[in-house]
């Protein structure tokens, strides 16, 4: 808390600039408390000290232990890596706080384009809580459901429309040559009403990635081409 000595200078260069012609809300932003401040700390005519006593407050249970605090290693900002995070007026204020400034490598499995993807399809869910989790096992309740359905029931559309599970598993080839099979005779069946398209693609798919790398993209191109 501030000591009545200090709210005492701040009142003095209040009422100078009050006096030279300031107003009073102005003159309390310049000294950089709010007007409600000023006319707490002075009442009847002189500064007064705050009735409540130094409080003492026990430490909280999730307090930060010191290898949190990063006492011995400075303080990491990690962040992914988009253009306000590494511009050079970030950097800057980084480095003048003393901050070390820590980016995602990119084409890995926790790289940050994956968390966002994954939390997307999360909140898109029907059964999603819109007015959020009533307690900590009812939200570990809720991701362990949703897992399962990620995993064995949801059909990617970057996998060819089969599960994590199938593509994991090695099923996802039987399936997709089967869906092939099934298209290609109903094609052949009722050919007016395809005309020149193709069937769907269902060939199995390789290794998946959010942010392929560049020279992958151009080979894959010059491959297509």
């Amino acid at each position: 808390m501030t000591s009545v000595s200090q709210r005492t200078q701040y009142v003095s260069w209040i009422h100078e600039a009050n006096q030279a012609g300031a107003r009073l809300r102005l003159a309390c932003e310049e000294a950089g408390i709010s007007l409600r401040t000023y006319k707490r700390w002075y009442r009847g005519g002189k500064v007064t000290a705050d009735k409540r006593p130094e409080a003492i407050r026990p430490e909280p249970v999730n307090k930060l232990s010191e290898y949190e605090q990063c006492a011995h290693s400075g303080l990491v900002l990690h962040s992914d890596n988009g253009a306000p995070m590494k511009a050079q007026t970030m950097r800057e204020k980084a480095y003048e706080l003393g901050v070390t400034t820590s980016y995602n490598r990119p084409r890995v499995s926790n790289d940050n384009p994956f968390a966002e993807s994954l939390f997307r399809i999360c909140k898109y869910r029907p059964e999603w809580p819109s007015a959020g989790f009533k307690s900590l096992d009812e939200a570990r309740e809720w991701v362990l459901k949703f897992t399962r359905w990620y995993n064995y029931e949801h059909k990617h559309s970057k996998l060819r429309f089969v599960t994590p599970e199938q593509r994991h598993t090695g099923q996802d080839k039987a399936i997709l040559a089967k869906r092939k099979a099934v298209m290609e005779a109903a094609k052949a069946q009722h050919s007016v009403r395809w005309g020149k398209r193709q069937v769907r693609n269902c060939t199995p798919v390789g290794p998946t990635t959010l942010n392929p790398a560049k020279e992958q993209v151009k080979q894959e191109q010059k491959q297509a081409a």
